[in-house]
């Protein structure tokens, strides 16, 4: 068989043979046209890498997420450190655990008031813009809260000083806001994010204490609040340093009103109060029962159950999990109560509060998967970082309320207060609930 021009080897092959690499070579052999493939057979080649079926693998997979969620990570292990250092510090020093109580507290309420201010701008002006100077400042106020308590200076100077604290960026909220806008539109993703955000917050409250009160042991009392403002500094200066995963500023052409006014809103907001109640309530009462160790278990139960909870498919209905969350946090915070009152054996009652925190992580992850939700994208700063500020005064409410009852009642009844809080929690996304289905019926 003759051979045509357009196949002979030493010319140019035609525009009309030339293909995609996936296509066969055309070439000779024996006198006739045959085609050959391009490449090795598949079997031969290299198997291309599947995605892992791990979804947190897939979630620090993401472009740019392993670098943020390390230094974020740093900046929120001293969000356990710096309370528990600032009481170590100044019990030690002035001799009165009320004093350093009240100085806390004072801090705890400034930070109510200064966050949200913080997180709008934030959300304003850009989240490397405004974190770090934020962050310095704090850092500023903890370093000359030392300076006040080693040179003996007078009491209000401590009050002020841990009340320029307040400035403190909601480094959890920031993080959250930086899943939201690389994964928005992928609720599955977004599930699986605000789980590892919430172990992430369990965690970092586990061992945030634990690493406090060695530092002030084993090296002296103002050690603990140092490294917390060195390891605050630095993880901040990380987390901002990664701008490609930093959400951008939205313009705003008009005034925006608070996500205080957003619909359902404040009876979320309420929810969160509660449940601050719930775990300010169960810490001084277990604290005052038991001592201090044994609250590490809750935690770990309830960053177990946020990782466990973060591989499970997203809820089609957010607000009726929310209710079983609820429900399952009043069953399960029942368990201490019900081992005190049995006088229980303290192992007993460990493992009760370790199932009690199974409930704390989904609860909390829902919550914010809410708060997202209802939240405008250029508000979600400010958005969670309301729903932290109610979550701490919960927590300074719930506190008292357990004080007072360890105190006048004791122990046991005291552990009546977090399956109250709970309980109330439940009643209030209950009629949030209610009222949500009944709005559009209403507005028809």
């Amino acid at each position: 068989m003759p051979i045509s021009p357009a196949a002979r080897p030493d010319r140019a092959p035609s525009p009309l043979l030339t293909s995609p690499a996936s296509a066969p070579l055309l070439t000779v052999s024996g006198g006739e046209l045959v085609a050959a493939p391009r490449s090795a057979p598949t079997g031969s080649g290299r198997r291309r890498s599947r995605p892992s079926s791990n979804p947190y693998l897939r979630l620090l997979a993401t472009p740019g997420a392993r670098a943020f969620t390390a230094g974020n990570l740093i900046a929120r292990l001293p969000m356990g450190m710096l309370s528990v250092s600032a009481v170590i510090m100044i019990a030690g020093s002035r001799g009165s655990y009320a004093l350093a109580g009240a100085v806390t507290a004072t801090g705890l309420a400034a930070t109510a008031v200064v966050a949200p201010f913080t997180a709008r701008l934030v959300d304003r002006f850009g989240q490397a813009r405004v974190a770090v100077p934020a962050t310095a400042l704090a850092v500023l106020g903890s370093l000359a809260l030392v300076l006040c308590v080693h040179h003996d200076a007078p009491a209000w100077t401590l009050f002020a000083a841990y009340a320029a604290t307040a400035t403190t960026p909601n480094t959890g909220g920031m993080s959250r806001a930086r899943w939201a806008y690389l994964h928005r539109g992928d609720p599955a993703a977004l599930h699986t994010a605000n789980s590892f955000e919430q172990a992430a917050d369990e965690l970092c409250f586990m061992l945030g204490p634990a690493l406090a009160a060695t530092l002030c042991g084993a090296l002296f009392p103002e050690a603990g609040t140092l490294v917390g403002a060195v390891l605050l500094m630095t993880g901040v200066l990380i987390f901002a340093a990664q701008r490609a995963t930093e959400p951008p500023v939205t313009p705003r052409t008009r005034a925006v009103a608070s996500p205080l006014r957003t619909p359902g809103m404040p009876a979320l907001l309420a929810v969160f109060l509660a449940t601050g109640a719930v775990f300010g309530s169960l810490e001084v009462v277990s604290i005052a029962h038991a001592g201090g160790a044994i609250l590490a278990l809750q935690a770990a139960g309830s960053c177990a159950a946020g990782l466990l909870y973060g591989s499970l498919r997203p809820a089609r209905n957010v607000h009726l999990r929310l209710l079983l969350c609820l429900a399952a946090m009043t069953a399960l915070m029942s368990l201490p109560l019900l081992a005190a009152t049995g006088s229980a054996v303290l192992p007993v009652l460990a493992l009760c509060l370790l199932l009690a925190g199974a409930a704390t992580a989904p609860t909390m992850v829902t919550g914010m998967t809410l708060v997202q939700r209802a939240t405008r994208p250029e508000q979600l700063n400010e958005g969670m970082t309301l729903s932290v500020t109610a979550l701490l005064g919960g927590v300074a409410a719930g506190a008292a309320v357990g004080g007072w009852l360890v105190e006048h009642a004791g122990t046991v009844p005291g552990y009546a207060a977090p399956v109250s809080a709970a309980a109330l929690a439940l009643v209030i996304a209950a009629a949030g609930h209610r009222s949500a289905n009944h709005a559009p019926a209403q507005a028809c």
